[in-house]
């Protein structure tokens, strides 16, 4: 089917277009394209043909210019390649230089800065304290409802959809293990996570506020927080996730902007704490997001979270990780923590939902507690979109190979 008729209600068609870098077939040159339907159109290429005073924001081998350009740049572009794809004047000089979604090569679409992962769920959080913490009158943390709580990954393993996970090696010491021991992870679980690409960056000791949020976050896209959870059990006690988890973060290869999602703003879940008012959002826009995500493990849906239900938002999560003075760089990047809701079906992580090993899922292929070599997770969501039509969010896909010998 040619580029420009994509079925009416198509989640990648004209009310989408993320954004990601790919190579055309036979080549290694990278560029800037943006996704319509099973095809991916050369943003730089056209915006050249066209005229376009952007082209080169969009001739690039990665999305950081685009994302430094700021928020009116990136109105404009959107609206430009809007009309490219859907004006028929523009058809003869924009439809050769679309290419088949399955003939390119993806790649990571941004040099990742900095990164940052977060644990907004207050279901996930409750779920992983009365698993560890039983006998405490609350299963949340003291400080939960009073902050975005988080921690400093590693920005240098952030791959794209599609890449490997080597199973990671570490020190784990069961309770009644005598002494620790070294070997790969037997408890590799993922996260079903949205992360949030920061495009324009901040001064340093000025901190971003909620109503900045939109001025510097350019879109967002899936994420799978790869943790190994036996490693993570005996390392984290004080100072956190450190090697069960900087292995690998893998991210969807389309970006998709904010501006395709105005109709999936929702409120947040009511507040039960009073905020400080860097965190006080009642007089905000809505913060929330109505994304719809499945998790699949080799082919079988296990899981189906919904974003919506996450109490603290990424505008809040902005301006916690701002607070201090911390400076944003074009590139950070920064994940929601685990989504989970209410109900079992909806447990974003295997840790949650076999129940720390307690509960195999039984699936086609066998049981699973926590997955074995070989296994492919596959996240996927979608949000409401203009007229009822969805708005796709890409995928992100990654398979587990052993750990080297």
């Amino acid at each position: 089917m040619p580029p420009f008729d994509v079925p009416e209600g198509d989640p990648f068609g004209p009310h989408n277009l993320p954004y990601g870098v790919f190579s055309p077939p036979g080549s290694s040159e990278r560029t800037v394209g943006v996704r319509l339907g099973d095809h991916v159109l050369d943003a730089g290429a056209a915006a050249h043909a066209l005229g376009s005073p952007y082209a080169s924001l969009l001739a690039r081998p990665t999305l950081n210019a685009l994302l430094a350009a700021g928020r009116t740049a990136w109105s404009d572009v959107r609206r430009a390649i809007t009309a490219w794809v859907t004006v028929p004047a523009h058809r003869e000089t924009v439809e050769p230089l679309f290419h088949p979604l399955s003939a390119v090569t993806l790649h990571l679409p941004f040099e990742v800065a900095d990164y940052v992962d977060f644990y907004a769920s207050e279901n996930h959080a409750r779920n992983v304290g009365r698993m560890f913490r039983p006998d405490a009158p609350d299963s949340l943390t003291p400080n939960w409802k009073h902050l975005p709580i988080g921690y400093h990954g590693r920005s240098g393993t952030v791959v794209v959809s599609g890449t490997d996970v080597v199973r990671p090696a570490g020190q784990r010491k069961a309770p009644a293990d005598p002494a620790p021991v070294f070997g790969p992870s037997v408890r590799l679980d993922i996260e079903a996570e949205v992360g949030f690409v920061v495009g324009v960056p901040s001064e340093q000791g000025r901190p971003v506020p909620l109503g900045s949020f939109r001025d510097h976050v350019f879109g967002l896209c899936l994420l799978n927080d790869w943790s190994a959870r036996d490693v993570q059990a005996w390392e984290y006690v004080p100072l956190g996730p450190f090697l069960g988890k900087s292995f690998a973060t893998s991210v969807s290869a389309w970006i998709t902007p904010l501006d395709a999602l105005d109709e999936a703003r929702v409120a947040p879940p009511e507040r039960t704490h009073d905020l400080l008012p860097y965190l006080d959002d009642r007089e905000e826009e809505p913060g929330g997001y109505d994304l719809r995500m499945s998790v699949a493990l080799n082919g079988h849906v296990v899981s189906e979270p919904r974003f919506s239900t996450m109490y603290w938002t990424a505008a809040q999560q902005l301006a916690h990780m701002t607070v201090n003075g911390a400076s944003l760089r074009t590139g950070d990047l920064y994940g929601s923590g685990t989504v989970s809701g209410p109900t079992e079906r909806e447990r974003g992580s295997l840790l949650e939902l076999t129940w720390n090993g307690r509960d195999p899922l039984e699936l086609p292929d066998g049981k699973r507690t926590f997955l074995e070599d070989g296994d492919e997770v596959t996240l996927t969501a979608w949000a409401p979109g203009p007229g009822g039509v969805r708005v796709g969010l890409g995928e992100v896909t990654g398979r587990v190979v052993p750990t080297p010998s």
